[in-house]
């Protein structure tokens, strides 16, 4: 498998990707947290939360596009989300553009999901880009999260690129067949190929857990080394979560 647009950069040799995952998880959970509940009308705070991401992110080394192409992913779903919440939203003042009127709240609302939403999807990104997966899980493991979900997504991990493969097999025979699927009846081909993907994807995965329970699976994945937390993890929580959570009580304070 030759897939890694997940976890690219996760080995890379800088500052960040040499702490342990659980500081990287409460640092960077703590500002999400403190992102979401601070309200839109103040943007001052979001300015310190961005920048607090953008110099995590260059102590890790990312290349800035890599970071910028899939913090940007986020932008389709907040549109179709909250687009219409300014011409929707009643209430307070407004601004006449002919057919349609512009709430001022309704536009605050739409700034609060749009910064919220992206800074939460950096730091999420950061975290999965500067940490391997395993590392990642076990550092939750460790946190104590429950075991359910740490398996979950590990199984998912794995299975997401055994589906691409899959799909891309399925795609190279279709291709060598001469279908170039330029006609609307040529739709169901797609159709399905999705459903034999899916019947495919049930099928090796049984195998696979099969064969995973011969060898002995007991739902757990072994751990290579077991990372103690060191001087430089509890400072980095610190100065994230501090910096964070001043600027919250800033707001609450004014």
């Amino acid at each position: 498998m030759h897939h890694d647009f997940i976890d690219r950069y996760s080995r890379l040799a800088s500052p960040v990707h040499s702490l342990d995952p659980r500081a990287k998880i409460a640092a960077l959970f703590t500002l999400i947290i403190v992102c979401v509940i601070t309200p839109p009308e103040e943007w001052w705070p979001f300015c310190i939360y961005a920048a607090m991401v953008v110099v995590i992110a260059a102590a890790s080394r990312l290349p800035a596009k890599y970071l910028l192409t899939r913090v940007l992913v986020v932008l389709p779903f907040i549109v179709v989300v909250a687009i219409f919440v300014p011409f929707m939203h009643k209430g307070g003042p407004s601004f006449d553009l002919g057919l349609f009127h512009v709430s001022q709240d309704g536009l605050i609302i739409l700034w609060g999901v749009t910064i919220k939403a992206l800074i939460s999807v950096a730091c999420l990104v950061l975290l999965s880009a500067t940490t391997p997966f395993n590392d990642l899980m076990h550092g939750f493991e460790r946190l104590r999260v429950p075991h359910f979900f740490t398996t979950a997504a590990a199984f998912m991990y794995r299975y997401i690129f055994v589906i691409i493969d899959e799909a891309e097999r399925m795609g190279r025979a279709r291709d060598s067949r001469n279908f170039h699927g330029r006609w609307l009846w040529q739709a169901g081909v797609v159709g399905r190929m999705a459903g034999t993907l899916f019947l495919r994807s049930h099928e090796r995965a049984e195998r696979v857990f099969e064969a995973m329970s011969s060898r002995g699976f007991d739902g757990t994945f072994p751990r290579w080394q077991e990372g103690k937390m060191r001087a430089a993890d509890c400072v980095f929580i610190a100065m994230v979560a501090s910096t964070a959570i001043a600027a919250r009580l800033v707001v609450l304070w004014k």
